[in-house]
């Protein structure tokens, strides 16, 4: 009988330390927000950014497939390495697009 008021009391002091704890987290992290602003225009800016050059190695990459293809030039290999770097940066523009525009 005697040792039940104490357990109680003590969960009434570890729930004091948790939350104490989590406002902690959150004032952490509401400075980290107000540090580190994230706008909307920072973000179309990079999407900006990122598609640019997407959009100049996709030209670049079908521009040499057909000089392969048509005119049977040797560039095979500066296509297949176009190729994957504008399927790299597709994918990433993809993700990033995703992640900070899925709501919409």
């Amino acid at each position: 009988m005697f040792t039940l008021p104490t357990a109680r009391a003590d969960d009434n002091d570890q729930k004091d330390n948790s939350s104490k704890v989590m406002e902690a987290f959150e004032q952490q992290a509401s400075q980290i927000k107000t540090d580190r602003p994230s706008t909307i225009q920072q973000k179309h800016l990079t999407m900006f950014l990122l598609g640019v050059p997407l959009l100049i190695l996709l030209l670049i990459t079908g521009a040499l497939g057909i000089a392969m293809g048509i005119y049977g030039k040797q560039v095979f290999v500066l296509h297949m390495i176009s190729a994957g770097l504008t399927i790299t940066l597709a994918f990433v523009h993809a993700i990033v697009g995703v992640i900070w525009f899925y709501p919409f």
